[in-house]
Formats: C-alpha cells, structure tokens, sequence
C-alpha cells in the first residue's frame, strides 16, 4: 500500500503538464492562423473599392496602378529584408511588430485626403504583410516540425478565408458606413486582434533576444540562397505560380466576359476559382509532407494549368466552369511551394532564409504577370496570345519545380 502515492503522484503531475502544453500548442496554431487570416485582406478590400478609392482620392489612372501593382512589389522589397530582422530579434518580436505596422497602416490610410499619404500608408501596411509571408514558413518549422504539411495547410487556407472575406464583406460594410473609409478601415481591427496573442512569446523572447540574435545571425549567414542552385530554382518555382495566380485573379473576369458571360456569371467564376482552392490548399500541403519525391505532383500540377489555358484559348464559354476547376486545383502549387519551402531547410534559420529569397525573387517576377497579360491582350485584341503566355509560364514552373523535388536542403 505505502508504494501506491508513489505510482499516483507522478501520473497527477503530469496530466497538468499535458493539459498545459497542448493549451500551449493550441495557443501558437490559433496565433498563426490568425495571421495568416490578415496576409490578404488588406489587398483584396482594396480591389473591392478601389474605385470609390480612385473617387474619394482623385487618384489618376498611374496612381491608380501603383496601388495595384504595390502589392507584389513590396513582398519582393520588404520580405528581403526579413531575415536581418530574425538575426536581431526573435521571431515573436518581429511578428508583433509586422503586425502593428499593418494595424497603424491600415488605419492611417483611410484618415488621409491625400493620394500620396495613401499609398505611403498602404506600403506601410503592406511592409508588415511581407514581413509576415516569409515568417510563416519558419514559425511552422519551429514549432510543428513533424506536422509541416498540415499546418502549413491550414495557415494557407486560413490565408485564402481572409481573401475571401476582404473581397467579400467590405463593400457591404462600406455601403453600411456609407464610406469607402470604413471598409478600408475595419479590417486594421483584425489585424490588431492577432498582436496580443504574439505579445507573451514576444516580451519572453525579450531576456534572450541578444544571444539568440547572434547565435541567429551566424546561422542565417552560413545559408545564402542566392549562392546555390535550388535557392534559385525555389524563387522561379515560387515566381512562376505566383504569376499565374496573380494575371488569373486580374484578367479571368475579363475573358469571361468577351465569352458572353454577364459580369455577374463572370465574378461567379472567379468565385468557384477561390472556392475550389480552399479544400486544396488543405490537402495538397499535406500530400506533398507524405511523398519523398514530388516529381510527379509537380508535373501533374503543371499539366492541370496548361489544359486549362489551353480549354479558355480554344473553348472559352462551352467549357469555362470546367477550365476554372481544372486551373484552381492546378494552381495549388501555391500551398506546395509554401511546403517546400519548410521541407528543403533543416533549421528555422534555413527556412526564414530561403522563404525571404524565394518570396522576393518570386513576387517581383509575379508583378509582371498581369502588366504582360494586359500587354498582350490590347496588342492583340484576343486572348489567344495571353493564354499561350501563361502556358509557357506553367512549362517554366514544372522545369523549375522539377529541381527542387529530390528531397536536399538549402544548409547543404
């Protein structure tokens, strides 16, 4: 009888401790989805209102596509200044501050007349969005390290809910106000939702910060991206779907509609296009964890896009709903390129940095996508030429994908 306590003990300790560290865990997924719920929202409210923006502003038609364009533009410049951000301070602490530059930029650009203030607000806002696409990568490989397909899924799919959203609700909550300025300016209150979430591991980390920085700064330094042949084939993976994503959201309404479709039916298309890519986002993160080598989802993933081009060339309107679910599983690629770039690093370090130079390669090289696209189709008046564009990009995406399927790291 007298070893009983001695056998009850232990168990009564630790079940506090299990029930504390899955409360921890629970935590840290509930902060970074909460993030990622923010990476878009800000970019696609805009597009909802940005004519009403063009008004209250008197934005001119060159302004006006600076603020379409900022978005790609400043992923590029801002994430690659990132990792020097990680090499001084912890992750937690750089997070906090991302996102209380998007919270301060997002509601000083709806307070200004002033079309210049507005866009020096909105990449303020934007700096804070880029900083938090390369993070993202990195605080899923240091906190989930076994679970990178998963949560990388649901980071991305809670990503394209805040898309959704954006897009979705701000102009009935413009038209509510009575103000383009509300519907701007309501989601800076999301974002300052995810800051006091981070703030604990931020004011933590503060103690240690110095000794991490410099054990950080070495480690980030050893890897150089830019230096090897997969840090490259990464960023034009990255670009190239990228690209796509970005002259599809832009320009598909419009091939639509030339097809016959109603500017309505045409926004519908767009919509089953994000709709079919939320489950996909989900799943192909984790399909890609499970397999050693990703040579074939990769080429599978290519093809998908091509047929797709290829039906909206050839058949525009007798196809165009099985085109837009064709290219939406295809463009997928979007969620496995967030995947991989946790699975070719071995550390948190490695990650950050290839994420930081794959991501800004990549956006800039994106921001070309709907400039050329829109070339092409006032050169032509036809959309032919852009489809076979974009078809060629999808070629370039599977040749570049297909180097960084074979399981290496970007230390090595």
């Amino acid at each position: 009888m007298s070893t009983s306590p001695m056998v009850l003990e232990p168990a009564a300790a630790v079940a506090p401790a299990v029930r504390g560290r899955a409360r921890g865990v629970f935590l840290v997924l509930a902060a970074m989805l909460l993030v990622a719920l923010n990476l878009r929202t800000s970019i696609t409210s805009v597009g909802s209102l940005l004519t009403e923006v063009r008004e209250g502003l008197q934005l001119s038609g060159l302004m006006a596509g600076v603020v379409t364009t900022m978005p790609t533009v400043a992923f590029a410049f801002f994430g690659a200044f990132t990792p020097v951000l990680v090499r001084r301070f912890a992750a937690p602490r750089v997070l906090v501050a991302a996102m209380a530059a998007l919270v301060l930029g997002q509601a000083l650009r709806v307070a200004t007349g002033s079309a210049a203030v507005f866009v020096i607000t909105s990449a303020l806002a934007l700096s804070g969005i880029a900083i938090g696409n390369v993070l993202m990568p990195m605080l899923v490989k240091q906190n989930f390290p076994e679970r990178t397909g998963l949560i990388t899924g649901m980071y991305s799919v809670s990503m394209s809910i805040g898309a959704t959203i954006g897009a979705a609700a701000t102009v009935p909550i413009a038209h509510a106000f009575g103000s383009w300025r509300a519907g701007l300016g309501v989601w800076a209150i999301l974002a300052l939702a995810a800051i006091p979430l981070w703030l604990p591991a931020a004011l933590r980390h503060r103690a240690a910060s110095r000794a991490a920085a410099v054990a950080g700064a070495t480690a980030v330094a050893r890897v150089r991206p830019g230096a090897t042949r997969l840090g490259w084939a990464m960023a034009i993976f990255f670009g190239a779907q990228s690209l796509s994503g970005y002259a599809a959201m832009g320009w598909l309404p419009t091939l639509f509609r030339d097809a016959g479709f109603s500017p309505e039916n045409a926004g519908v298309l767009l919509g089953v296009l994000s709709v079919v890519g939320v489950p996909m986002g989900l799943i192909m993160p984790s399909l890609a964890a499970r397999l050693r080598n990703l040579h074939g989802l990769i080429l599978a993933l290519a093809g998908l896009m091509i047929v797709a081009y290829l039906g909206m060339m050839l058949a525009p309107r007798a196809g165009a709903y099985l085109w837009v679910v064709v290219l939406s599983v295809g463009q997928s690629s979007f969620p496995l390129a967030l995947t991989v770039l946790g699975l070719r690093a071995r550390t948190a370090e490695g990650t950050v940095a290839l994420s930081a130079f794959a991501q800004s390669i990549g956006y800039l090289f994106a921001a070309l996508g709907p400039l050329l696209v829109g070339y092409f189709y006032g050169l032509t008046g036809a959309w032919t030429v852009p489809m076979l564009f974009l078809t060629g990009i999808a070629v370039l995406q599977a040749v570049a994908g297909l180097a960084v399927a074979r399981p290496r790291f970007i230390e090595d």
